[in-house]
């Protein structure tokens, strides 16, 4: 492909949240990546937390780590499994982060003792970190988060507003995403939210060049030459966006709507053909699905999907490599309070996925459902947490170590089968977390190696305790089988049981490497281990070779 300046796109958003610009982003750039672009993807984040680690999941959703250990937005992991790439720290970018690094460099004098303002100190590091991400990528799509009118969301705005001009026009496009909704009093979808929206984007100083308009039904020729009127764009600009089947169906919408060939004549870009045949293909399996496994999902914040949206995505992913679709039974972790609450809540599920989690709240259920799993034959998977409370329910009913539990939970337990090991304290990044990439060196002769097919893999972690090694020893004695181990044996990544139909916990978050044309492979055989339960087809039950 011919040589040419590096291209910019902002996604902003207006008339509510959640509309779509994360998935409208990050299926644009799925279609530019289609055709042969190198794409990198942004996401601003108003907010003045440096990051969201420390945010409520039911504030914030799930909190997605990359490769290189930040803790970011929930969108990250959308554009991961679209863009099928790893993405790093310099793709979420926080209100927080930024004055933080402003502010330390007007403590080491950095200024040379000028005023620090908004404009233009904190403009310029927004604008260096949109920069710099264009290093060595062909196009840079950067999401701003929030609603256009936002008082926290002025300075990225005011960036993005400055940046066309630092790096010429004809580099750069913004793309307005709308709600267009639809008075049933009035009978009609209504455009004046929209007119507002971009009036409000253009008092700022930014002229969208396309607007992306989300609906739940047809927009008509009418509405949308309505909207390029007062939205000062081209009528083959307005976009329409209806819901989709799938929300991996988006970019196909997308695509048949132009988008993509429009972003590129704008930004006077060839367009080759995009290859979307696999796309195609997954989306035609994903809509399709006829035979279903039901999964329970046992859980903290299940009143809030968004908190484990990866896991979701990843047990779908598996699920069409398998022809499955998994129906989840969202379960209160408070609400399994022995085995027989178990058995009422979880005896019609084909498998048991206990999830990640951070505090005390629920974990007795947490170990009760695993117990239930265990005893039951019931395939289970435990990530995170999840693997550690089938640790502690292994030490106090099968090793015969009474009270045995984690000293995040309980600082006296005469078992700390789960702890902070002490030569990690101050050692690992984010003091006692270990965040990001990891190896991890598979047992030979283990489901993890069956499921795997591989000595060695890389997995990301995020947790602070660890399988206490001085307890080791008893628990293989009682049959558990430490599956995955970092390279120097120090340290326990996977967990499982042999003899049961499908048992295994890691420590580490698969879910977060999962993308839908290659599933991972730890809920590949945990969906397929449900699929058997069910006694459904052997072909349905051994298939799962995804993409």
């Amino acid at each position: 492909m011919e040589d040419f300046d590096t291209k910019y796109i902002f996604v902003t958003g207006g008339v509510v949240s959640s509309i779509g610009k994360g998935t409208s982003a990050a299926s644009l750039g799925m279609l530019l990546k289609s055709r042969g672009y190198r794409v990198a993807l942004q996401k601003f984040d108003p907010y003045i937390n440096v990051d969201p680690g420390t945010m409520n999941p039911y504030q914030h959703g799930e909190v997605f780590v990359t490769e290189d250990g930040a803790e970011t937005d929930l969108d990250l992991g959308h554009y991961e499994r679209f863009l099928d790439e790893n993405l790093g720290r310099l793709s979420n970018v926080t209100t927080g982060s930024v004055y933080w690094e402003v502010i330390q460099r007007e403590r080491r004098g950095d200024y040379l003792g000028a005023t620090v303002q908004v404009i233009p100190h904190i403009t310029n590091e927004i604008k260096s970190r949109i920069g710099r991400l264009g290093e060595d990528r062909d196009i840079v799509i950067t999401e701003i988060g929030g609603t256009v009118g936002d008082i926290e969301s002025l300075p990225f705005l005011e960036a993005i507003r400055q940046f066309r001009n630092d790096v010429g026009r004809k580099n750069v496009l913004y793309v307005h995403v709308s709600y267009v909704p639809y008075i049933e009093a009035a009978g009609e979808l209504k455009t004046k939210p929209t007119q507002h929206s971009v009036q409000r984007l253009r008092e700022i100083g930014i002229s969208p060049d396309i607007i992306i308009c989300r609906a739940d039904r047809p927009i008509s020729e009418e509405i949308r030459r309505k909207i390029a009127l007062f939205g000062d764009a081209d009528f083959e600009s307005v976009i329409p966006a209806l819901n989709a089947p799938s929300l991996y169906a988006i970019p196909l919408d997308l695509h048949d709507e132009g988008l993509d060939e429009l972003v590129l004549e704008k930004l006077g870009l060839p367009a080759p053909r995009a290859n979307l045949a696999r796309w195609r293909d997954l989306v035609e399996r994903m809509t399709s699905l006829e035979e279903s496994v039901r999964i329970a999902i046992v859980g903290k914040y299940t009143r809030l999907q968004d908190a484990y949206i990866s896991i979701v995505e990843a047990l779908g992913h598996a699920g069409v490599a398998c022809g499955l679709k998994p129906d989840l039974d969202w379960i209160d972790a408070e609400r399994i309070t022995d085995q027989r609450a178990a058995g009422e809540l979880l005896g019609g599920a084909d498998g048991v996925l206990v999830v990640p989690g951070f505090g005390s709240r629920g974990v007795e259920g947490k170990i009760e459902a695993v117990r239930y799993a265990r005893e039951s034959g019931k395939p289970f998977l435990g990530l995170c947490l999840g693997m550690q409370v089938a640790v502690i329910e292994f030490a106090r009913n099968v090793a015969g170590l009474k009270g045995a539990d984690s000293t995040e939970f309980d600082e006296d337990t005469p078992h700390p089968v789960i702890d902070i090991m002490a030569d990690q304290i101050g050692v690992d990044k984010g003091g006692t977390m270990r965040l990001g990439h990891y190896p991890c060196r598979i047992v030979p002769g283990t489901l993890a190696e069956s499921l795997y097919g591989s000595g060695t893999i890389g997995e990301r972690h995020r947790h602070r305790y660890e399988v206490n090694n001085a307890y080791r020893s008893a628990l293989e004695e009682a049959g558990m089988i430490f599956s995955g181990l970092s390279p120097d044996g120090r340290l326990v990544e996977l967990a499982e049981i042999p003899d049961h139909p499908f048992f295994i916990g890691s420590q580490f978050h698969p879910e977060f490497k999962s993308r839908p044309l290659r599933p991972h492979p730890l809920f590949l055989g945990f969906v397929r281990a449900c699929g058997r339960l069910r006694h459904l087809s052997p072909e349905v039950a051994r298939s799962g070779e995804g993409g």
